[in-house]
């Protein structure tokens, strides 16, 4: 079944024209030479030249890992459009060796960088190539205490690919041929489940809940494969903790908060101002139910759209309407934003067409070795793709904002890289709204202002609930499908209350956040995400004209500070502090309360 509407496909061909494309072969053969010079380079690290031999390697770690992203980026492109491309699935197995490699190559760096003395990371960090990993490098060594010995770290590389991310890659095969029987009508229709929960945008009630009864039954005949998917992640992680607790405990959260650069104190602070503000968010769940006629939501109504309330009007919004309403809405806080927008589409690096074989989901992702980005979508016309397609742009737009900089300052933590597609997210809703002429848009856009409060402050809080209890759990043992269910269940229930008409307890296995093998607790970086970026938004009228040189500076130190640095750098505030949190939370009240106008105007 292919949607009437949909958006383009991307244009990969920059980069290479075919998974055996000669440039690949050219790149690893590249690849495999530097790997060569890094290996002869690391028996010389120990030596009275070390800090010159460790600057060395550096240089050459950061060029292969440009030239080993670029084939492993094009792979994931082309199987995320078909999870059944058999030349795109022997590229990424082929360079599962070439990771493994490069990972074991780099070790030593990483060793040296995490257990040299103070001096000799000065020595290090003054060469003028190697200067901007500076925080990196000392970022890392806050964590050096949980370093195993060279030849341990090498192993535990060595067996995690065919160990830890072999149960990662598992999971996205099957999330991508995975097919399901959605009743329709009277008519069951047979696809694959990307699909099928594109028909969870649908307003028909009944059509949802039966796209998500199809989904969960689908997924309950792999409950076995991915409970063992579930547990041996877990059970991986949560071994390594116990390994690397030698000097000091680690406790499983600690990988998760330092690579998103933010403080358990932050965390904390976070969770709570989200426990706090629980019930305007519950209320804002009762007053979407309302809008259908029902007391409370069901699991099947989170990507729901607003209610039809002119059956005669076409709700459905065409690719190029959302990509004009996108670039008006980023033109909003400077012209540059919306000229993005538009670039991207030009260029064809958006991918958003509909097909049987597309994994679900929608991502951001860029090629090194260009400094360019592609977003990757099903668009089917909803207003909440509308949305889905500002959050990414968003992302996009991020990394664009930093293409000239250093390759060690490229990366940055998930909490933070959720900063641009929320404020992107919030820019569109309420240029939308702003520009509404009617009901039936002001309900739309609002809708989907609600359907963020309800999914950072209640969905978000859930996944992290379950995880965090299953962790604790799976550190006694392993599992069985019906405790999982169970666990999963028990968050729902806490955090929507008697605002959920029932739980969905195969979320543990339909969510592909908790398969991520190489990311755990990829859930709290959303809320954190939502919340940061409301407060940058509401800094808009704080900052005045000082605003968007602010922004993009915020942008580009994403990788060269924590969360905590940039908020008192750029926005003067304390994120350890419930201040901000519960600040940027009491704004959304006011919109509730419009809402819930709306509702009544509407005469629900």
């Amino acid at each position: 079944m292919e949607s009437a509407i949909q958006g383009p496909a991307w244009d990969l061909t920059e980069e290479y024209t075919s998974p055996n494309a000669a440039e690949i072969d050219a790149d690893l053969g590249q690849v495999a030479v530097l790997c060569d010079e890094i290996e002869a380079l690391n028996g010389q690290l120990s030596g009275v030249q070390k800090v010159a031999t460790a600057q060395q390697i550096f240089k050459l770690c950061e060029r292969v890992s440009v030239l080993l992203q670029n084939p492993s980026t094009y792979a994931n492109c082309l199987l995320s459009v078909n999870s059944r491309d058999p030349d795109a699935q022997n590229l990424q197995g082929r360079l599962q060796a070439f990771q493994k490699r490069l990972g074991d190559a780099a070790q030593p760096l990483n060793q040296f960088s995490d257990l040299a003395t103070d001096d000799e990371i000065r020595d290090y960090l003054s060469d003028p190539e190697v200067a901007p990993a500076e925080f990196l490098v000392m970022h890392s060594r806050e964590r050096r205490h949980e370093l195993l010995s060279l030849k341990e770290e090498n192993l535990v590389n060595g067996l995690s690919q065919d160990g830890l991310h072999a149960w990662g890659r598992l999971y996205t095969q099957l999330s991508g041929t995975l097919e399901c029987d959605v009743l329709i009508g009277n008519e069951q229709q047979q696809m694959g489940i990307a699909q099928a929960a594109g028909l969870m945008q649908k307003p028909d009630d009944s059509v949802r809940r039966n796209a998500w009864s199809a989904i969960n039954t689908a997924w309950e005949q792999q409950e076995e494969s991915c409970a063992a998917g579930i547990n041996s992640i877990a059970g991986w992680r949560l071994e390594m903790c116990r390994k690397r607790s030698d000097q000091h405990p680690v406790h499983y959260l600690d990988a998760p908060v330092h690579m998103n650069r933010i403080s358990r104190a932050t965390l904390e602070r976070v969770l709570d101002a989200a426990a706090t503000f629980k019930p305007l968010a519950q209320r804002a769940a009762r007053l979407q139910a309302r809008a259908y006629g029902k007391t409370q939501i069901g699991p099947w109504d989170s990507r729901a759209p607003a209610p039809v309330l002119d059956p005669n009007a076409d709700a459905a919004i065409s690719f190029d309407t959302a990509i004009d309403i996108i670039s008006q809405a980023y033109s909003q806080v400077d012209p540059s934003l919306g000229e993005f927008v538009q670039m991207m589409v030009d260029k064809r690096w958006v991918e958003g067409t509909a097909g049987g074989s597309k994994r679900p989901g929608a991502y951001c992702t860029g090629f090194r070795k260009s400094r360019t980005p592609r977003v990757y979508m099903t668009y089917t016309g909803g207003a909440s793709d509308v949305i889905t397609l500002a959050h990414e742009l968003g992302h996009a737009y991020h990394s664009w904002v930093m293409r000239d900089l250093p390759e060690s300052q490229l990366s940055y933590g998930m909490s933070l890289a959720e900063t641009a597609s929320t404020f992107g997210e919030t820019l569109v809703r309420d240029a939308m709204l702003q520009r509404a002429d009617s009901l039936q848009t002001r309900m739309d856009v609002i809708w989907e202002d609600m359907t963020a409060l309800i999914a950072f402050v209640l969905n978000i809080p859930t996944r992290f609930e379950f995880e965090r209890n299953f962790y604790d759990a799976r550190a006694e043992r392993p599992l069985r499908p019906d405790e999982l269910k169970a666990l999963m269940s028990d968050a729902w229930r806490k955090w929507y209350g008697d605002a959920l008409s029932e739980p969905d307890p195969m979320f543990w296995a339909s969510k592909l956040h908790f398969y991520i093998s190489g990311l755990s607790f990829y859930n709290f970086p959303y809320l954190f995400g939502y919340l940061f970026s409301q407060g940058v938004y509401a800094s808009r009228d704080k900052f005045g004209d000082d605003f968007f040189p602010r922004y993009q500076a915020l942008l580009r130190d994403t990788g060269r500070m924590t969360a905590e640095q940039l908020a008192s750098r750029h926005l003067d505030a304390d994120l350890t502090s419930p201040d901000f949190w519960h600040q940027t939370l009491s704004a959304m009240e006011p919109r509730v309360n419009e809402f819930e106008s709306v509702i009544e105007e509407a005469g629900f």
